[in-house]
């Protein structure tokens, strides 16, 4: 059963609720202080027009003191409220941005493909931005109910003194809203296309700092900053878009404040002129006229921040509310199972059968590369059951019928270009730090030299992406994490085309020793690895074409001596 916190949030709507149900009690905490807060700055002003209206006029110090102790009173509760509102209302905030953060990188990291048209880039956005400006909700909200708090409190003083002051302050206060809610749609409808263009712009670099190696290589360096800026320039003039509507509403609320606050400074000065307000009153009023200034700007401001909170909101929502591209089941496989592709078409796959019984090592000679990576692709559930022909079954279960989670404990498929992340080699070998064959998977590996190489040893720093380490130290690196998981049935993608060919023998040998008696299949052109396997199945235009050992398909195949052959 699914709690409310686990259960995949729905439209943008939906998830500022959730964030505000969430943290009910911190914003009910801070709504209060910080409405004593605004009470107590609206108090001073009146506290002045007091002093003023009796105090002064019987001239005994101790009316003086007991003025000056009112005035310290709130001053200090000013402080305190102001100090202890905003400690509870932005733990509350950094608390709730983190969960989203949580939430979005959970959902870009599930091992179920989502039909989600965002990149990787996008995604990380999303996760801090858009995350950061969702949970700013939680306090605009109280900071909203404590200027309405304020502006209320000047009213009523106000109107107490005269009531045409205190419906000035309120219908002035309505007026200011109504004008500006009109454009806070538009600072939304910006902001969210912003968002999404920086987002695309982050994308773009993330993808060429994946390439830039290959780009450098074949000249198309040039081509792809052309194109970055392209996007980075339109990023750039949406953003300019949105400062200038932004820099229309700050200029349009802080006109519409300063007219409000004047109309009631004049408004007063004519009723004292006339007599019809004390000297007193027509200090509070001047009083409240300046000090509402700050509430009404905050007031006005809102609007805009729920836009800007609402348009996170649902970028969000577009990365957590996405549907799975295909439904785990409930079984789990049988531990040493075997590993059976019945029928199965898919890209260029075309009815593809071959089984591998538990414990044998199996290489499988792909003429076409697609037709490996499509292989890859369907064995490591990048492709749902539901998007091809045929069947998968691990243990005699079909793959459509066990849990996801489970195939990843039972099923690894180590893809030929394996990320590497910043850290050391063995957090790079063992992220969880719970493997107990690392020294065995780092000799199979024949990672022994850079680990020799460095007087950290395995806690030699790695740079992101394996910066600091050539082509060939970075696939053995890979290739070392995925024989350290130590899994029933362990599926490797071109492990070694960067490594020199005394190392790629090295490294046959060493693999075929280290995974003897467990399901071992290896896609793979090596001659090395192909004669370090039981047996070499040959997968020509998506269907196994041959099946033999290395050596006799050498001796009797001329197509595949001259495929394989080096």
């Amino acid at each position: 059963m699914t709690t409310p916190d686990t259960q995949r949030p729905r439209p943008g709507s939906d998830i500022l609720r959730t964030a505000l149900r969430r943290n009910l009690g911190a914003m009910t905490w801070g709504t209060l202080l910080m409405g004593l807060y605004q009470a107590g700055e609206t108090a001073f002003p009146i506290a002045l027009g007091l002093i003023v209206e009796h105090a002064l006029r019987e001239r005994s110090p101790g009316a003086l003191a007991l003025s000056i102790a009112s005035l310290a009173v709130i001053i200090t509760t000013v402080s305190l409220s102001w100090r202890f509102g905003m400690r509870v209302l932005q733990k509350a905030n950094t608390t709730e941005a983190h969960r989203w953060r949580v939430r979005v990188a959970e959902c870009g990291l599930q091992p179920v493909a989502r039909d989600v048209d965002l990149k990787s880039g996008e995604v990380l956005t999303i996760a801090t931005e858009d995350a950061d400006q969702t949970a700013d909700i939680i306090e605009v909200v109280p900071l909203l109910i404590s200027s309405l708090v304020a502006v209320l409190v000047a009213a009523v003083a106000l109107g107490l003194a005269d009531v045409r002051l205190g419906l000035l302050v309120i219908v002035g206060t309505i007026a200011i809203l109504s004008t500006l809610s009109v454009l806070s749609k538009r600072i939304g409808a910006s902001t969210q296309e912003q968002q999404a263009r920086v987002a695309r712009a982050g994308a773009k670099v993330a993808d060429l700092i994946i390439g830039l190696r290959p780009l450098h290589g074949f000249g198309g360096n040039h081509a792809a900053f052309r194109s970055y800026r392209k996007v980075s320039t339109e990023a750039k003039q949406q953003a300019i878009t949105v400062a200038k509507v932004n820099g229309v509403y700050a200029g349009t609320a802080l006109a519409l404040n300063a007219v409000l606050a004047a109309a009631v400074t004049l408004t007063a000065g004519w009723l004292a002129f006339d007599g019809q307000i004390s000297i007193g009153e027509l200090v509070m009023a001047v009083g409240l006229a300046q000090f509402i200034m700050e509430p009404l700007k905050l007031f006005s401001e809102m609007p805009k921040y729920v836009m800007i909170a609402r348009a996170s909101a649902e970028r969000m929502a577009l990365v957590l509310t996405a549907p799975p591209v295909t439904t785990p089941g409930p079984r789990q496989p049988t531990a040493g199972a075997d590993l059976e592709i019945d029928c199965v078409r898919h890209g260029s796959l075309r009815r593809l059968k071959l089984r591998v019984s538990a414990g044998e090592f199996v290489a499988i000679a792909a003429y076409q590369p697609r037709a490996a990576a499509d292989l890859a692709s369907v064995l490591s559930v990048n492709v749902p059951p539901h998007a091809y022909e045929g069947v998968v079954r691990v243990g005699g279960q079909e793959l459509a019928d066990l849990s996801i989670e489970a195939v990843r404990e039972h099923l690894l498929v180590n893809p030929y270009d394996g990320e590497i992340f910043a850290g050391t080699l063995r957090t790079n070998i063992d992220p969880s730090g719970t493997s107990r064959s690392v020294p065995e998977a780092v000799e199979a590996s024949m990672l022994t030299d850079v680990v020799a190489l460095h007087r950290e040893g395995l806690d030699h720093a790695v740079r992101d992406r394996g910066a600091n380490l050539s082509g060939g130290q970075r696939q053995r690196l890979s290739l070392a994490r995925a024989l350290a998981a130590d899994t029933d049935i362990l599926v490797l993608h071109d492990p070694t085309t960067a490594v020199d060919a005394v190392t790629e023998q090295l490294i046959a040998r060493n693999v075929a020793k280290l995974r003897r008696g467990r399901t071992t299949v290896v896609l793979t052109s090596s001659p090395a690895l192909l004669d370090a396997a039981d047996r070499v199945l040959v997968l020509d235009e998506g269907v196994i074409t041959a099946e033999d050992t290395h050596r006799n398909l050498l001796a009797s195949d001329e197509a595949y001596c001259a495929a394989v052959a080096r």
